[in-house]
């Protein structure tokens, strides 16, 4: 399937702001269907099932961080979320629960379009190598999108995965958050660095801080000391 014809599905209550969103993406040759509060929104992705969400995060009803977690719970679906509000706080959240980038309004469609695409190409990028990863109790399956720590299988995101997997290919290489950024994501942002961490931060939730080591100042190194 080429990307023109993907799937979004845009969740966003201000419907000036949804319908010129929809329009561009329509423009750009996406398939695109709208909702304008969260229920209604959990709903569309279940029904829909897109290949891309745009959420806003203040919505009615259910907010958007909820909708987000709902969503990644069912089925692993790339997220990029739109908010008026410009608070650290609230971008960390919202990429805690899943988010694969962050928006705040005003925004140019261009760029929207732009990460839309980015968030696309790195979703659908091929495994760059070694199917399979395991150290120790640590196992890592690309063909089968499959984490499994000490027995325990980890439900990781899109984005989460394809993290875990460009540093575990090459255990003790130390990344930095720009060459993150680029190789994960899909581009370069400023203050993007921000949006590495809380990813990094994620995984050490989910599968123990040991797996990745900080090396300050330079950037992040998966480690095989512990596993």
């Amino acid at each position: 399937m080429g990307m023109d014809s993907r799937r979004i599905a845009v969740i966003e209550d201000e419907q000036t702001i949804a319908a010129a969103v929809a329009a561009r993406l329509r423009t750009e040759g996406f398939d695109v269907q709208v909702a304008h509060d969260g229920h209604a929104g959990v709903e569309l992705v279940r029904r829909f099932s897109p290949d891309l969400v745009v959420l806003d995060v203040m919505l009615p009803g259910l907010d958007g961080i909820e909708v987000c977690r709902e969503i990644q719970r069912e089925r692993p679906v790339p997220v990029v979320m739109l908010t008026a509000r410009d608070s650290e706080t609230d971008k960390l959240v919202g990429l805690g629960v899943g988010a694969d980038d962050y928006m705040t309004k005003p925004f140019s469609p261009r760029e929207l379009v732009a990460r839309i695409r980015a968030v696309l190409r790195r979703a659908e990028r091929p495994a760059a190598s070694a199917a399979t990863i395991r150290y120790g109790g640590f196992e890592l399956d690309a063909d089968r999108h499959l984490v499994r720590r000490d027995g325990r299988d980890v439900h990781l995101t899109p984005v989460e995965f394809a993290l875990l997997h460009r540093l575990a290919l090459t255990p003790h290489v130390v990344y930095g958050r720009a060459r993150l950024l680029q190789e994960v994501w899909g581009y370069r942002q400023g203050g993007g660095e921000r949006t590495v961490d809380s990813h990094i931060r994620a995984l050490r939730r989910k599968l123990g801080a040991d797996v990745i080591r900080t090396v300050h100042g330079i950037g992040y190194a998966f480690s095989t000391n512990e596993l």
